[in-house]
Order: C-alpha cells, then structure tokens, then sequence
C-alpha cells in the first residue's frame, strides 16, 4: 500500500526520505512525491512525479529541492486516478500545510463539500487534500491563541475529531519548522530514533541499519517528533509515555543476482528458506507455547482452531484446514478477513484463532484479529515479519523464515506458511498425546524432501517452460482452474498468480463443480489446469473430470503425481511430480506451478514485480 517516509535532525531529509522510499517502493506504487521545509526562507517546496521513484529522482535534477524536515510519499491510488495532482504531498490553500497519508478518510466528500462552502479550493481527486485544509481551517481559527506547543495539540485534537476512517498520516506545518507531526488511526507508523536525528516511516525497513531503537506509535495516538525528542498525545490529547523498543532489523541491498526478476528468484530460494523455517521451530520445540501465547493445557484441551487471512495467506489457511483435521483430529475452519468483522461472531471455549499475514500489516486481517481480541479469545499470528503490527496486537506469534519478498505476488512467503502450519498441527498433535515424537521427526523430514522435490521439479521441466510452453500458454485470452481436496485451494492460488502477474482472467472452481455449470465455458479456446491429488480416490474424481473436459473438445494442462500415467495419457500438457508425504503434495508441485505462471507473464512481456494496481502490503480495507 502506500508507504510514508519523514525526517528531522542535523542533515538534508532529501537523500534519506528517497533512499526510505526505494526502500518500501516493492510494496506498490503508482506516482511518488516529496515535500521539505526550505532552508533559504522557510516555506514550503515540493515535487511531485507519476510513476516510478526514478521519475522523481530525474525532477531534482532540475531543481534544488532538500531541508532538514522533510517528508515523501509513494502512492497506491485509492482515490483519483495516478496524476500529479493526485500524487502526495497534499497542502493547504496557502501551501503552508504538506500532509502525506496512508489510509481512507471515509467522511472526506462531506468534510470537502462543507471547506469548499467556505472557500477553500481543491487541486486532487483524493481523499488526503482534506486533511491539509481541515488542519489549515483548524490552525487559523486558533492563530491568536497563547501557548503555541499547547495550540497545536489543541489543533491536533480537533482534526481527529473531524476525521472517519483508518489512517497514518505525517504532517508539515510551516509555522513549526522544528517538529514533524505524526497521527495514526490503525495503518503503521514508526520512529527510529538516531543521534540529534529521528526517522520515520510506514515500515521500519525504511530506516533498519540506522539505528537499533525504535517507537511504534499505539493507536489512536499523535507525536510532535523534534531532532531529539517525541512529544505523544492520545486523541484526547493526554501525554502518553514513549516506550521505545529495541531495532533487531539489518538492512541488505536486495539484488536480483544473475535472476532477471525478484519473482525468479524467490522462487528458488523456497528449498533453503522451508528449510529455514522448520530449523526455527525446531529450536522453539519446548517454550512454543510460550511464543504463541498458550498454554500447554490449553493446548492440550483444544478442540477447534479458526483460520484467518487474505489472498495467498488465505490459500495457505484453506490448505492447512486439511493438516489440521487429519493429524489434529481437530475441527478447523477457514475465514475471508475481508469478510470476517462483517459476520456474526460465536466466542466458544477451547478454541483459537490463528492470524496469517506475510507482512504483518494487512488491514482486514489485523480488523478481523481486533474483532477476536475485543471477545478476549486467544488470537496468535503467522507472519513473515517480527516488527509487525500483528504480531504486537495477537496475543502470540509465530514467525516464518522467508526472508524479505520482494516481488508483489508471493511465493516464498506461501510457502514457508505452508511448512510451518505443518509442523504446527504436528506439535499441537504431540502436545495432545495423538502422534509420538519420532513421528513429529519424521514430519519434519517429510517437509524437507517435499522442499527438495519442488525445487527438482523446476529443474526438470523449466527449459521446456521457457522454450516452448510458455509462448503457447500465453496467447489465451482466459483459462480454469481445477482442484479437489486440498488440491483445490492449490488450484486457487495457481489461478490468482495468473492473473496477478500475466493479466489473464482465471477463475477456479471445485472440480466436482464443473458439472453444476462450468462445463458450460468448455471450448478448446479455454486452458482448463488440473492439479491433481495423491490420494487414490479423489485421483481418479479428477480424472472423471479431466474426462469429461475432453469430452467437450477442451485443452487440459495437468500437474499430476508419479504414477498417475491415465491423467497423463489424457492431457494435452503434463507436468509430473514425484510422490510425497500425503498432506504435503501441494508444498513439493508449488515451485513448478510457480515458475509456469512466471514464465507465461515473462512471455507477455509483463512487469513481473510489480503487477499493475497491486501492493506487495494492503493496509487498506
């Protein structure tokens, strides 16, 4: 989503705002800007570019544009079209407010239409250019008041009050040359605290290597950040102490090494970070519990687990449901974040609620996570990121070891999820007394090979891909995803990396479905992907299905198991993949399923990274 940048302290903020900015620029964008109070007369100057940050570097070369309180912004359209106009900074009329925002202002058509009454004229589509005129109409109103520290919180407070919605926003007053303000409303905002100097950003990533301490500001809460020191305000305005916390973030110049995309890359380093990932855990054996915020005893009277997510995060719940309920014995069930807070909600006793979030940031998760922490019922979060919102606000975590996944479409991310839910709903099965620890070894090993057989599997089948599948697959128009089982939501995930990184319209239903009205789009025009399953009987469901695709003069591409040779005698294409652990089949097929997404949109010619309209962080609802 979009991502927000500020500094304050003994240098220029220009160089360090643009170096936040490239920092978090893999988390989406569409148009970047940057705003600082001017050196020679202390007015405010700014620039603006749509698209990349390359485009907004090029424009100070033209100009000279730095100061020592400055702010940047890089922007996922919500509101208008990507412009200039549209691209933040936002200011008053009089230019002397700059505001970026992460965020929705909900009321801001009402809020606009009553400023615009009282002559204030807007230049943006966007909902963020209220919050400069609300604030200028709140700081003229009290410009003879006395106290002027105390005014700007009485002002501060004024403007929250006006304010409806979810957002983190950083402002830049230019009659308070020595404090950049700071308001959160749910989406991130962090301070890295250096020497004489202060950082802030949407993701402590824009400032890791820095300095080691940071201040996460709570919600619903305000900060005047001067050089050397914040000033914290509830939306009261009642001083609030500042905790400040200890930074274990490095930061590493992400380069693609001899991959052409971060993508390609991530691909590839799933065996090493699935690896990873269960060494971690492995190590957390004895005190998981204490991490994840639970009791032994609970655990071992838990008769229900809820999972909750977004997107792939969703995927990679719908597949642990299986993990759960066949080695757990335990009923589970699988929410839409999106649509979670929007239901009725059951507190029940001896049950959790498990939160996915590669970032650790996304909105409707961490609102579906709040809803859940209201009724006190225990909550524990699956992320990719320790410094996470989620992992804050859950009553307990666990982490997984992907490393930092650049590319918008996950991956790595997928699949390190994958493994851990595994090795999880082995732990909670030792915990209960249902499997023996040589069998929890054993599922360890398991989730080691399948990392192996989906690395091998690219090997095998990626010049092929590349050399002639591809360039074929790409000149659909449209194509079916088909699944049973937990090869379903697999199926699910496959046609979401389609459209997110090719552009290709691709839905994907339950392949028992097909005959209830799906059957109905079968033509040879249309690509129908079934990923089939190791298990004998939904095998050959499948295969009945595959069959009745043929019999409608349709293409079927095929991703099957060693040993399925009627699937293969069937299909148009087929990929095979050896066999493995019977709940592990999708983990071990990921990486090839992956890569031939990947190669069809690098056929297209697509921006593999970073898909149009999409944000690696969604911190919106």
């Amino acid at each position: 989503m979009c991502s927000v940048v500020g500094y304050i302290g003994k240098n220029k903020s220009k160089a360090f705002v643009l170096e936040g900015l490239s920092r978090l620029e893999y988390r989406g964008y569409d148009s970047v800007g940057f705003a600082c109070l001017s050196q020679e007369n202390n007015t405010i100057v700014s620039a603006k570019a749509v698209g990349g940050l390359d485009n907004l570097t090029h424009m100070f070369t033209m100009a000279h544009i730095d100061g020592f309180l400055g702010i940047g912004h890089s922007r996922w359209a919500t509101h208008g079209q990507p412009s200039e106009s549209n691209a933040h900074p936002h200011f008053d009329c009089q230019k002397t407010v700059a505001i970026v925002h992460n965020g929705i202002i909900e009321n801001y058509l009402s809020l606009k239409k009553d400023l615009e009454l009282l002559g204030h004229v807007f230049y943006s589509d966007t909902d963020t250019e209220v919050i400069a005129h609300v604030f200028e109409a709140l700081l003229v109103a009290t410009s003879d008041m006395e106290n002027k520290h105390k005014t700007l919180a009485q002002v501060v407070v004024s403007l929250v009050s006006r304010l409806t919605g979810a957002y983190a926003f950083m402002a830049l007053v230019q009659g308070y040359p020595d404090t950049l303000i700071l308001v959160r409303q749910r989406p991130p905002l962090c301070v890295g605290i250096g020497d004489n100097e202060m950082f802030v950003a949407s993701d402590a990533f824009a400032f890791a290597g820095k300095t080691d301490k940071v201040f996460f500001l709570p919600e619903e809460s305000f900060a005047f950040v001067k050089k050397n020191e914040i000033q914290l305000y509830d939306f009261a305005g009642n001083a609030l102490p500042v905790h400040m916390q200890a930074l274990d973030l490095s930061w590493q110049d992400s380069q693609k090494n001899e991959h052409e995309h971060f993508m390609l890359k991530e691909i590839y380093e799933q065996k090493a970070v699935i690896h990873k990932t269960i060494d971690s855990l492995q190590a957390l054996h004895d005190t998981i519990w204490d991490y994840m915020g639970i009791t032994a005893q609970q655990i071992r009277t838990l008769d229900h687990i809820s999972f909750i997510g977004c997107g792939t995060s969703w995927h990679a719940a719908r597949l642990a449901q299986f993990f759960f309920e066949q080695v757990c014995k335990m009923n589970s069930s699988v929410h839409l974040a999106s649509e979670f807070r929007y239901m009725t909600f059951f507190p029940t006793q001896h049950k959790i609620h498990l939160a996915i979030s590669q970032s650790g940031e996304t909105a409707d998760t961490l609102e579906a996570l709040r809803v859940i922490n209201a009724h006190t019922m225990p909550t524990v979060a699956l992320t990719n990121v320790a410094s996470s919102t989620i992992v804050r606000e859950a009553g307990g975590f666990l982490l997984t070891q992907a490393g930092r996944e650049i590319a918008v479409a996950s991956t790595k991310a997928f699949s390190t999820q994958l493994a851990a839910l595994y090795w999880l709903a082995h732990r909670i099965a030792l915990e209960k007394g249902l499997i023996a620890q040589a069998d929890m070894v054993q599922a360890c090993a398991d989730v080691i090979y399948a990392a192996q057989v989906l690395e091998a599997s690219i090997e095998k089948y990626k010049h092929e891909i590349s050399a002639y599948h591809a360039r074929k697959y790409a000149t659909y128009s449209k194509a079916i995803f088909l699944g049973r089982n937990s090869s379903y939501p697999f199926a699910m995930e496959a046609a979401l990396k389609l459209k997110e990184i090719a552009y290709i319209f691709a839905q994907c239903y339950p392949a028992g479905e097909l005959k209830h009205g799906p059957l109905a789009l079968i033509d040879e025009h249309t690509p129908v992907f079934i990923f089939s399953h190791q298990d004998s009987l939904i095998y050959h469901k499948l295969l009945s299905n595959a069959q009745e695709v043929k019999a409608r003069n349709g293409h079927v591409v095929a991703f099957v198991f060693e040993g399925q040779d009627e699937m293969c005698a069937l299909a148009d294409l087929y990929f095979v993949v050896p066999n493995v652990a019977p709940l592990l089949g999708q983990l071990a097929m990921t990486g090839l399923m992956q890569f031939f997404m990947y190669a069809i949109a690098k056929e297209l010619g697509c921006p593999i990274d970073k898909p149009r309209n999409l944000a690696k962080s969604v911190t919106v609802e």
